[in-house]
């Protein structure tokens, strides 16, 4: 959520306005103008209803001089004004209270600002590449899609879980089960290393959380609600650990705060792509480690480039080759002032695919929580950033293919070995 102090005078208005067309959102420009004439009437109505309570302060302690003076009649006049200021002052409460409500509703539809350098364009198909890291290479054998890779060793039946939750789980067993738990423990472990903390954090969050993290058409498109209760499953686990912070008012000294966190992911898939019928690319469930920093606003921009850089480190050290891709402004969430996707060459595909996200929010999330910081020169909000370092499911893949031998075995990577058991490949199943 954008400042309002943004569409209080023209020339931010006009920022504002700007901001949406570059994100291709010329539907919410009418909201601008409606928010600021709404604002214009809060601002009234509270300095109204400051002047009346100073005024009714002042006579109220003016009846007690009175009393005290046997000037009784002259009390019981000011009683009668100072009771009908109160009723002035509740309706005027009420309308406060009344146009906060909706100017926040219709704020909260409003895109963040982007980053000057965030390229143009509507979708992602007009994502622009930056870097490429590794030697994208194919090998001179014929690569299997993941799912027949993975049932060589007898490890994916998406058949038993189709009869036990649906279309968009999976059973992963054996050896390439042991494998995405060894990824996700490595994971873990290198971000550690980095000095972050590590975090389990709640797997499910209130509603109230939800909409602070993420915006309404995201929340649809992801979010599984539990019935009856006011509660979700979270679709990444940045949301709780985001949610930790909400309505807290945080030390300096305590910035920067840095966690690292592992939950399964639960995601509705809700869209046009749908869900992947054999193998593992789309689900509705995976695990994943994640990252977040909370820090002083001056520090955000150096702290994105920092943790897009752990995710192409990691897969790095994996041998796996990814490339940086600049999220240009149409495929930018509303609350994100910039993004990238780090993607995984898929030497099967001769393509790259997404295995990573990194987003700097600024303080639009901070102000959709409530989290600042205290300072002698008063409360400010602060930066917030979120990582994917791993996700399961896309990571194993990439492992699979870029670590495919042509006996059908799978090379382990050296950092991967130590959780394996010290294996150096997994053997299909005979």
């Amino acid at each position: 959520m954008i400042d309002i102090k943004l569409i209080r005078d023209e020339e931010g208005r006009n920022k504002v306005k700007e901001n949406i067309k570059k994100k291709y959102q010329e539907e919410k420009l009418p909201l601008v103008d409606e928010i600021y004439t709404l604002d214009v009437e809060y601002l009234k109505v509270k300095q109204e209803m400051d002047i009346k309570r100073g005024e009714k302060n002042k006579l109220s302690a003016e009846i007690g001089t009175l009393m005290r003076d046997k000037k009784i009649d002259e009390a019981n006049e000011i009683k009668t004004r100072v009771s009908s200021m109160g009723e002035e002052i509740e309706t005027l409460t009420k309308r406060e209270a009344e146009l906060s409500s909706i100017i926040k509703e219709k704020m909260m539809v409003i895109p963040n600002i982007v980053a000057e350098d965030v390229p143009i364009g509507k979708d992602d198909s007009e994502n622009v590449e930056r870097e490429r890291f590794g030697e994208a290479l194919v090998p001179s054998f014929e690569i299997p899609y993941h799912a027949d890779i993975l049932a060589k060793f007898n490890a994916l039946d998406k058949e038993a879980s189709g009869r036990t939750s649906g279309n968009g789980f999976y059973y992963l067993m054996g050896d390439a089960a042991r494998l995405s738990s060894a990824m996700l423990s490595y994971a873990r472990d290198f971000m550690i290393e980095k000095g972050f903390t590590y975090c389990i954090p709640p797997f499910m969050i209130r509603s109230d959380v939800v909409t602070g993290v993420m915006s309404f058409a995201e929340m649809d498109a992801m979010m599984y609600k539990i019935e009856g209760e006011d509660l979700y499953l979270i679709g990444t686990s940045e949301h709780s650990m985001i949610g930790k912070f909400k309505d807290q008012i945080l030390k300096p000294e305590s910035l920067p705060i840095t966690m690292t966190s592992y939950s399964p992911c639960f995601r509705k898939e809700v869209g046009a792509h749908g869900i992947e019928e054999r193998g593992i690319y789309r689900v509705h469930q995976f695990e994943k480690q994640e990252m977040i920093v909370l820090c002083e606003p001056e520090d955000s921009n150096e702290w994105y480039e920092k943790m897009w850089k752990y995710t192409v480190d990691l897969f790095r050290s994996l041998d796996i080759p990814v490339r940086k891709l600049e999220c240009c402004t149409g495929d930018l969430a509303d609350l994100k002032y910039k993004s990238c996707d780090i993607e995984a060459w898929s030497p099967r595909q001769q393509k790259y695919f997404e295995v990573g996200s990194c987003s700097n929010l600024t303080d639009a999330q901070a102000r959709r929580l409530g989290i600042r910081v205290k300072s002698e020169k008063g409360n400010y909000y602060l930066h917030t950033l979120n990582n994917t370092v791993l996700a399961s499911t896309r990571a194993l893949i990439a492992l699979l293919e870029n670590n495919y031998n042509e006996d059908g075995s799978i090379n382990i990577p050296k950092a991967l070995q130590p959780y394996m058991g010290g294996k150096t490949k997994i053997e299909p199943v005979k």
